[in-house]
């Protein structure tokens, strides 16, 4: 059973199961023996340009990054005290965001590319002009004998006179959003830039995707990207199909319940790709950006500010595992997950859908009593939902040939919240676009099935459950987050070769928010 440990609304769960792709296989030792270190990201509370869309001067740029500089260098300062050998920041930390392409020009530093330059901005500050920021964090590394990662805007000249397919724009520069780590005793060593951007009109596209990682002497091989990246193939599910298991998250994330919460789907995205997440998250409560956590396949360590907590940074730091690199295989096998659930993992096949004629009778499709169903959106998609009106049940929703399956009995007989079981397998085309196969259990916003799939963050209503479905897909995030956005973790966590994946929990600590198996089909993202 898991292991919950609350410090005001800092949690750290323990989990009795290790979750893998089913293309991948664990190694019988996952983590290094006796091997760990000890990571931190730091939750800030940015300091605004009250009016980003109109350009200042490199000086008054200077003048206001230095605002946030200045609480960087007190964290780094902690960081360090508790033993920190990593430290993360998060996304638009020193610059901030809704800049236009023009206004934001003088908070930009051309950062040149640690493959082609040695360079230690501390200790070499004359060699780049204009490299105030860099200067600044490089010394912050060296000065806390810490590796650290920060998120910055980028100026890269492009060529004017190219080819008619080049993307370089009008104005002769790109504008990157990016990600620089620097070494402990400040080497610049990794620069990457964001692939998939986020209505964000001050930064180009990279013209090509950038797998970027930078290695340690404490925990290997670390890989970056950035935000609304973590949502997509490239990089982030190249990186971990190429072994790396330490992955650099800073992030600007807008809470979207029921189903993306920041600590919510973050957790999720560890504990299915299995790998270590470390996610740095800005503080902003006008646009609801809260949330930041390190998380390992085996544990957590977050914080999520709660209505009336005071709106201000968060130091995390926790000491964590060194994942062993995955060794990639083409052919089915089986490992024993921690806590001694088997389960069976392959490379997924195009055979995941079931039909009820071919399903022995613990699919998700196969027979069960027929429950009325009811169409509502959530998350602004069409999901196919059926209410769990009885004190048990085994029910059964499809949306198109996509099916979820649960079986529930709730902890208590009286409770007075309405829940529903949703699916949905399509093409999510707002705010994004990207392909769906969910299975979400969901409370209510009130007692009428229109208000199902409604945000909703404080539940009072707790079950045991099996949640299941059969999945076109190998890439399934699982899901508990309880009342108040706390974390909990499944039980087991099972995937099969044919495409089916089954979560099972009971005990539940907090009344049910929602839980959730998120597939991604990354390759139908463009159809």
């Amino acid at each position: 059973m898991p292991r919950v440990k609350q410090t005001g609304r800092n949690m750290l769960f323990v989990i009795a199961v290790v979750s893998v792709y089913l293309a991948l296989v664990i190694s019988p030792t996952d983590s290094t023996a006796d091997s760990s270190y000890v990571a931190a990201v730091y939750e800030h509370k940015v300091i605004l340009n009250p009016g980003p869309r109109t350009p200042v001067s490199r000086h008054e740029a200077l003048q206001h990054m230095q605002k946030n500089l200045d609480i960087y260098e007190e964290q780094a300062a902690r960081a360090a005290q508790q033993g920190a050998q990593i430290l993360v920041f998060p996304e638009d930390g020193i610059h901030g965001f809704n800049f236009t392409r023009s206004s934001i020009v003088g908070y930009l530093e051309t950062i040149p590319n640690p493959q082609e330059e040695s360079w230690n901005p501390c200790t070499e500050p004359e060699r780049h002009n204009n490299t105030e920021v860099l200067q600044r964090l490089s010394c912050m590394a060296r000065r806390n004998n810490l590796y650290l990662v920060a998120n910055m805007p980028d100026l890269q000249p492009c060529p004017l006179k190219t080819s008619p397919s080049s993307t370089c724009p009008p104005d002769g520069r790109w504008q990157f959003n990016t990600n620089v780590a620097f070494r402990s005793d400040g080497l610049l060593i990794a620069r990457y830039h964001k692939q998939n951007l986020f209505f964000e009109q001050s930064f180009d596209t990279p013209p090509e995707v950038e797998v970027i990682t930078f290695d340690t002497p404490f925990a290997g091989k670390f890989g970056l990207f950035i935000c609304f990246d973590i949502l997509f193939h490239d990089p982030a599910v190249v990186l971990v199909e190429m072994g790396v298991r330490q992955l650099i998250f800073p992030t600007a994330w807008m809470n979207a319940l029921p189903l993306l919460d920041s600590v919510q789907f973050h957790s999720a995205f560890s504990l299915g790709a299995n790998v270590t997440l470390l996610s740095a998250n800005i503080r902003n409560d006008q646009r609801i950006m809260k949330g930041s956590g390190i998380y390992t396949p085996f544990s957590a360590t977050y914080h999520h500010a709660w209505k009336g907590d005071p709106e201000e940074g968060r130091l995390l730091v926790a000491r964590v595992p060194v994942l062993d690199p995955l060794e990639v295989k083409q052919s089915a096998a089986k490992e024993v997950e921690a806590g001694g659930v088997e389960s069976a993992s392959s490379v997924a096949t195009d055979s995941g859908r079931c039909h009820q004629d071919s399903c022995d009778d613990h699919s998700p499709d196969s027979v069960h009593p027929s429950h009325p169903t009811f169409i509502s959106f959530m998350f602004h998609d069409p999901f196919t939902f059926v209410l769990l009106n009885e004190t048990q049940g085994d029910v059964k929703v499809c949306n198109g040939n996509f099916c979820c399956r649960l079986q529930y009995r709730w902890l208590l007989q009286d409770h007075k919240e309405l829940y529903a079981l949703g699916a949905f397998a399509g093409l999510h085309t707002v705010d994004g676009r990207y392909a769906l196969q969910v299975c979400a259990v969901v409370r209510c916003g009130g007692l009428d099935q229109s208000s199902c799939g409604q945000e909703v963050e404080e539940a009072e209503s707790k079950m045991d459950f099996l949640l299941e479905g059969n999945f076109d897909t190998k890439y399934v995030y699982p899901s508990i987050l309880t009342s108040r956005l706390v974390l909990e973790q499944s039980e087991s966590l099972e995937k099969a070769p044919d495409g089916r994946v089954t979560m099972k929990h009971s005990n539940m600590k907090g009344g049910l928010v929602t839980t959730c198996l998120c597939g991604r089909m990354y390759h139908l993202d463009n159809e």
